[in-house]
């Protein structure tokens, strides 16, 4: 049985995330700053731990009491919407401590193990505001931005180790980290091996990134014709999670597909 370790599981995409996995009959370890054990059915397969991604002695305790983890998914986070000025240092700083710092202590808690193993998925949920610049936001994308690149880069670390990664946009996008692109010839033709699957629901909605639809690397789900779907994706959060379902396969790494 599998175990997928969720951070940030008292309400949201971390909620519907849990309930999702406890339904595939996975083992769910569902971290929260305040545990409660009455927003989630009651399962064997579900663990619910105190956890406080700020607090290194927290992350400790809350990794040895998971045990092995084959899949883990930073979800915690915290927002924030006000002009620059406005902004107070304390606000910038508690903004960066729980979204990039947090999620960088959860990745250095879990790759060990992994690494050990050489088998993995780390999924890092950031935001589309990561993707184009609204006002009022400036503070808060900054912090998921600093998460789209970090990722981006520790994915060239993991890839010998065979750990998958790759951060996945609040709103539905998805997007696996470059060090996961595989050339595939002189026509131009790449592969993406990435935690999403193609089988997913949604696998034929194209990125959104404009640098990503410049790029002669395509992801598994782009369409041929190159065309966009007739309006955005935004699926709820039910819809979100199994969007991340079969994040393994059998070596507990996820796998894409060659299009040319």
């Amino acid at each position: 049985m599998k175990t997928i370790l969720i951070t940030g599981c008292s309400s949201g995409f971390g909620l519907e995330i849990a309930r999702f996995f406890l339904d595939k009959g996975w083992r769910v370890v569902a971290t929260m700053r305040t545990p409660r054990n009455d927003i989630l059915p009651a399962s064997d397969n579900l663990e619910v731990l105190a956890l406080d991604v700020r607090d290194a002695e927290s992350i400790r305790a809350a990794i040895e009491a998971a045990g092995p983890i084959d899949v883990l998914v930073n979800n915690a986070g915290i927002g924030w919407m006000n002009a620059v000025e406005g902004t107070p240092m304390e606000t910038v700083r508690d903004l960066f401590e729980t979204n990039t710092l947090g999620t960088i202590a959860m990745t250095q808690a879990v790759l060990p193990q992994m690494r050990e193993r050489r088998a993995g998925v780390i999924v890092n949920v950031t935001s589309s505001v990561t993707l184009k610049p609204l006002p009022l936001l400036s503070a808060y994308t900054a912090s998921k931005a600093a998460v789209n690149a970090f990722t981006e880069s520790m994915a060239l670390e993991l890839e010998p180790f065979n750990i998958g990664s790759g951060w996945y946009c609040r709103d539905g996008r998805r997007r696996p980290a470059s060090a996961t692109r595989r050339a595939a010839g002189s026509r131009g033709k790449a592969g993406f091996r990435h935690p999403i699957p193609t089988s997913s629901p949604v696998s034929s909605v194209p990125a959104r990134s404009h640098r990503m639809h410049r790029s002669p690397i395509r992801p598994t789900w782009w369409r041929p014709s190159g065309r966009r779907p007739p309006m955005p994706l935004r699926p709820c959060g039910s819809l979100q999670a199994r969007m991340l379902w079969h994040l393994p396969d059998k070596a507990g790494v996820g796998q894409g597909s060659r299009r040319p």
